[in-house]
């Protein structure tokens, strides 16, 4: 539905972990950053695992959200097999998601989607890693185990 924000998380087939590369990194960035410049959706904050995305988004057409995520989804996929000069699924079948009440916290979740890599142990402070974005960059406070902000000294 046009306008309604949803947290979504796709995830590789296998769980394969396509995005340690930095170059396979870059383009599912470069189909994510595609979609919010023509207007299918607005990007409000997402952070790309080695094996999965969390993506905060606003549906901003009248697509349906499946349609979304099947063209990211697809174009994706042909990009990083033809990158790779391989066939096969890049991406699991589906995807998780949740529609967003009007009362939910959205700098909230992503917090949560930006505090993934800490969790997964990736790293220590949000800062050192390279693939996520939030809107809210510079009012977001990511407190995890201590008081850190998302950027550390």
């Amino acid at each position: 539905m046009a306008h309604q924000a949803y947290h979504i998380i796709c995830t590789t087939h296998e769980r394969a972990r396509w995005f340690d590369s930095p170059a396979l990194a870059r383009i599912l960035i470069r189909e994510m950053r595609g979609l919010h410049e023509k207007g299918n959706v607005d990007s409000l904050a997402w952070g790309l695992m080695p094996d999965h995305l969390h993506r905060l988004l606003v549906l901003q057409t009248e697509q349906n959200l499946s349609t979304v995520i099947k063209l990211l989804k697809g174009r994706s996929a042909r990009l990083i097999n033809t990158h790779l000069q391989r066939t096969g699924q890049i991406w699991q079948k589906g995807f998780y998601d949740h529609a967003l009440r009007v009362e939910e916290d959205l700098p909230a979740i992503a917090r949560y989607i930006m505090a993934n890599p800490i969790r997964a142990g990736l790293v220590h402070c949000v800062g050192d890693y390279p693939w996520w974005d939030a809107v809210w960059l510079d009012r977001i406070k990511l407190q995890v185990g201590s008081s850190r902000p998302y950027r550390c000294s």
